[in-house]
């Protein structure tokens, strides 16, 4: 994203309507996650919406690629907990940090499992498309990581 298309998020004006629709939605995600819904997780993104761990070359587009996003996510870490530390909300979107806890047992992004607990933080930042009233995606910041985002060869 350049210069121009940051600031004018900054300028971006809120009312209390949109930041209730906002809050609304973020918390319809949660809760879809924690009940493995997966079909109510794709109900708060936008069609084209992306998903991405930074940094680690690791996309995926579209309701599609956001299905297989968390069925490989759910499927190597079934027991996956996030436990929220900060959340900010805003016309933006939303921003949380969490801390994360499951057993790492199914392959994911091309590493082998270990059986083993794992523990990590987040930070992942939920882009708010204010004319669709969804999310675009997930940028998913990972840190203290125990788990593999290395760039797929």
């Amino acid at each position: 994203m350049g210069h121009d298309e940051v600031v004018a998020l900054l300028r971006r004006d809120v009312t209390a309507e949109e930041y209730d629709a906002i809050r609304a939605l973020w918390k319809r995600h949660s809760l879809a996650e924690d009940a493995r819904d997966v079909a109510g997780l794709l109900s708060t993104l936008t069609d084209d919406c992306v998903y991405e761990i930074v940094g680690s070359g690791q996309r995926w587009e579209g309701h599609q690629g956001a299905a297989t996003f968390y069925a490989s996510l759910l499927g190597a870490f079934p027991d996956i907990v996030f436990s929220l530390t900060n959340i900010v909300i805003g016309p933006q979107g939303v921003c949380e940090e969490a801390n994360v806890t499951a057993t790492w047992s199914q392959s994911w992004l091309g590493a082998d499992p270990t059986g083993e607990p794992v523990a990590f933080q987040v930070v992942i930042f939920f882009p708010w498309d204010p004319e669709r009233r969804l999310f675009t995606g997930e940028n998913v910041h990972v840190i203290g990581v125990d788990v593999p985002v290395a760039v797929p060869a």
